[in-house]
């Protein structure tokens, strides 16, 4: 096993997943019912099995397409998105 890679890994999904909306709708079902075990379990279930699927689909698509290739693609998806969110004007919820 690559401890590097694993904690690494962790590191960076962990930094990923604070503050996003699926922490905070797991905060609110947590602090709206009282079974704070099935709101764990649920939340954990989930993105174990969304990085389940993500691995999978992540080899299988190395296989076709060399991971230099993906990385320069996802890079590339990243800024577009992120200069899509910076220079497209939304409403505000309230107008």
């Amino acid at each position: 096993m690559d401890y590097k890679l694993l904690l690494t890994t962790f590191g960076l999904v962990f930094l990923a997943e604070l503050g996003d909306k699926t922490q905070l709708a797991t905060f609110c079902f947590s602090a709206d019912c009282n079974s704070r075990m099935s709101v764990f379990l649920g939340s954990a279930g989930a993105l174990v099995l969304s990085s389940v699927i993500a691995v999978l689909f992540g080899a299988a698509v190395s296989r076709l397409i060399p991971p230099n290739y993906i990385k320069i693609g996802a890079g590339i998806f990243f800024v577009i998105v992120g200069l899509w969110t910076l220079f497209t004007t939304t409403r505000p919820f309230y107008s």
